[in-house]
């Protein structure tokens, strides 16, 4: 398919991204502060914050890596969707509103390392310096592979050379992040999740009426599909069914998620953005299992639409959404694949450009920086991250869902660890969480390299640093006294309000 203005599905995609700029124009407006910059002044309700919850959490990988991984190897890839619900729902359950007030009483911390070096007193700012270093490594990596899912869709969509393609699908979301900033990033979140939503309760559907009408009459899908990709313990080893529950572990340390329940309005709004984000979730994961699922007897059926589909199994949905829509409805189909990349890339963009802005430029070159240098200062800090992921997803062979599991390890075991015990344990301290966040890094980092076990390197990344944190803590020194007395006042605050 060659680019062509002529093309509905190209006329679909122009709307869909002035409508985006359009938003970002808005978010500019709106943005007066370093806060309201990168953290929207905390005034996000309760649908919003789910919603954008949902969609910085569900990248490119939610239509194209988990569609692939089961239109390639059947239902046994889908334990990922079932690790990464019940981790979600901990996370909103456990983390979101304890986060909320945490950060807020300490020292109205914007970012994840402000929050810990304000948690932890830490005057040295040695804490703050290492959780910035993680999370610009780490999401350099994660930004890298929504660059390469927006590459593959403009290389798939309109015949562009993947290099082309690369420039065009980057830039489509820096755009509206240099603009607009979080609130910007939030409103296009809530667009981008209907968009989502939408798109996988659509395709599978019609793909599942399209493979109907073709079986012949007595045929069912066990004469097309072979019985193995019904089985979801087909070849998996109890190290493989752990491995993709695993996933799940991941939520607690995600900063491009954690940030979302920072923004929310006030801890009473978190109850009901849970149910939100959850029911959207778990929607938006089963229309992505039944999209890869459901390919399978599809594809069967049309060998001769399956030439794409069979090179690289992260095109299902692409290929089903071209080959079962008219031509509009598939061009707003195929948005919500640009709406899954441009949600989860900006809010990482952002997040790192926090680090940078907040927790070094501020921290340590000009503290008394203006809030409008240090709002332009974050929008540089976009652009030169961007660039660097860019320059990391050149490799035309990167795969989007290879990249991301690295990179959600990385996260969820050096930081996941630290936020949930920062909450719940008031006898943990500075050195214990320095400890266990480069000890869960470095262990992802050697793990991945040597894959030992065949066991994904979340698992043992994320007990070490636990177990890391709470050793170096107790070996050490208490908490000093008023940092024990701001921990037992938050925990005494969340009761009362009483969140649920």
């Amino acid at each position: 398919m060659q680019f062509s203005w002529n093309d509905p599905t190209a006329i679909m995609f122009a709307i869909y991204l002035v409508a985006m700029l359009g938003i970002g124009a808005l978010g500019y407006l709106g943005t007066k502060n370093l806060s309201d910059y990168i953290l929207g002044g905390r005034s996000l309700g309760s649908f919003v914050t789910a919603l954008s919850a949902g969609a910085s959490d569900m990248s490119g990988w939610l239509l194209m890596g988990l569609p692939g991984a089961v239109y390639v190897a059947g239902l046994s890839e889908a334990w990922i969707a079932i690790g990464l619900t019940v981790g979600a729902y901990l996370n909103w359950r456990l983390v979101a509103a304890r986060l909320r007030l945490y950060t807020e009483r300490a020292g109205n911390a914007l970012t994840l390392p402000d929050y810990l070096a304000n948690r932890f007193e830490d005057k040295s700012n040695l804490l703050r310096i290492v959780t910035a270093i993680v999370i610009l490594v780490f999401f350099t990596l994660y930004c890298a592979s929504g660059v390469v899912a927006g590459a593959r869709l403009f290389e798939n969509m309109f015949g562009m050379p993947y290099g082309v393609a690369l420039w065009v699908g980057a830039a489509c979301t820096i755009a509206y992040v240099l603009i607009g900033g979080f609130l910007a990033v939030s409103w296009t979140d809530t667009i981008q999740a209907s968009l989502m939503i939408t798109a996988l309760i659509l395709a599978p559907i019609m793909a599942w009426l399209a493979v109907q009408g073709q079986l012949q009459p007595g045929q069912d899908l066990g004469s097309i599909v072979a019985a193995e990709q019904f089985d979801l313990f087909r070849g998996a080893s109890f190290i493989g069914i752990v491995s993709l529950l695993a996933w799940g572990l991941g939520y607690f340390g995600q900063p491009h998620i954690l940030v979302r329940f920072m923004a929310a309005s006030s801890v009473q709004a978190i109850p009901a953005a849970r149910r939100i984000g959850m029911t959207w979730m778990v929607l938006c994961l089963a229309g992505a299992v039944a999209v890869g699922f459901i390919g399978i007897p599809y594809f069967a059926l049309n060998e001769a639409g399956a030439a794409a589909v069979n090179a690289n199994g992260e095109t299902v949905f692409m290929e089903v959404a071209k080959q079962l829509f008219n031509p509009w409805i598939a061009g707003a189909l195929l948005a919500a694949i640009l709406a899954a990349v441009m949600s989860t890339l900006s809010c990482q963009l952002l997040v790192c450009s926090s680090a940078l802005t907040e927790d070094i430029y501020r921290a340590f070159l000009r503290k008394n920086a203006s809030q409008k240098e240090l709002v332009w200062i974050g929008r540089a800090m976009v652009l030169v991250v961007a660039l660097i992921a860019i320059a990391i997803a050149s490799n035309p062979e990167s795969k989007v869902l290879g990249m991301v599991s690295y990179a959600w390890a990385g996260f969820g075991a050096a930081f996941g660890p630290v936020i949930i015990l920062s909450l719940f344990w008031g006898r943990m301290t500075r050195n214990g969480a320095l400890a266990g966040i480069v000890v869960g890094a470095v262990t992802v980092l050697v793990w991945k390299q040597f894959g030992w076990l065949g066991l994904y390197e979340i698992v043992p990344g994320f007990f070490l640093g636990m177990f890391s944190t709470i050793v170096v803590s107790l070996a050490g020194s208490a908490p000093s006294s008023s940092m024990q007395a701001a921990h037992s006042a938050v925990l005494q605050e969340f009761k009362r309000i009483g969140a649920r």
